[in-house]
């Protein structure tokens, strides 16, 4: 039986601050196939990495990401009160691409588009993506679906995947209309009648979120997902190589 690939939400961030370099370097170093990672524009319109479209819990400042210009961003502490990793600062998305190069790991890019818009993002990324030679290397998701569609128009040759959470109907036969070439469910709509059957049947990848408990990896494993997204990547090494 093919194991899913093991994708590290927002890195290692079981093990290190999340989406920051140090939890990139550590998905990579424990075995990881790839790093997930959100994406949002500064108030000069520099691609950051973060979650939150404020500050104020992973790191000691306050406010709203685009309310700062990347010199002010780089002034907080993003180690989110983790000691051993104290100065850690919010990385540039060049950043992570220059970091990950060497590596081979895959980069699955949210685009963080759904409280605020961000103007000129899928543009800032796809011309970031394409600049740094990272096109094949890279799958694009966002729940703001919109968004994904303005990529896909971007870059036809781009990869991108819908992200949802609860109960949509049909979601591989939306995915399929719309030409994505993947989902990224969270994992509890595994459970959706015939759901894996009609995503095979449509060619569209499962990319499922947030799988960290041994019951839901090998669950996963069972129905042929394509790829787990877990915030311990060297817990789900070690249980799919058993």
């Amino acid at each position: 039986m093919n194991s899913p690939l093991i994708w590290a939400h927002r890195g290692a961030s079981g093990y290190a601050p999340e989406n920051t370099l140090p939890a990139f370097k550590l998905a990579a170093d424990m075995g990881a196939d790839g790093v997930e990672l959100d994406v949002q524009l500064t108030k000069d319109n520099v691609i950051v990495v973060c979650h939150d479209e404020r500050i104020d819990r992973t790191s000691n400042g306050a406010g709203f990401i685009r309310d700062y210009t990347l010199k002010e961003l780089k002034e907080f502490d993003f180690s989110n009160g983790n000691g051993a990793f104290e100065g850690t600062k919010i990385p540039t998305m060049e950043e992570v691409f220059d970091l990950l190069e060497p590596t081979g790991l895959t980069i699955n890019i949210e685009l963080k588009t759904g409280e605020y818009f961000y103007p000129g993002l899928e543009e800032a990324i796809v011309d970031l993506t394409r600049k740094k030679g990272w096109m094949d290397r890279v799958i694009f998701s966002s729940f703001n679906h919109y968004s994904i569609i303005k990529i896909k128009e971007l870059a036809p040759e781009a990869k991108v995947g819908f992200l949802y959470a609860d109960g949509t109907l049909n979601m591989p036969g939306y995915a399929a209309e719309n030409q994505v070439d993947a989902l990224h469910p969270a994992f509890y709509n595994l459970q959706y009648p015939d759901y894996m059957a009609d995503c095979n049947m449509f060619d569209i990848d499962v990319n499922v979120w947030t799988v960290n408990s041994e019951k839901d990896l090998l669950t996963c494993r069972d129905m042929g997902v394509n790829a787990v997204i877990t915030n311990y990547p060297k817990k789900a090494i070690e249980i799919y190589s058993r």
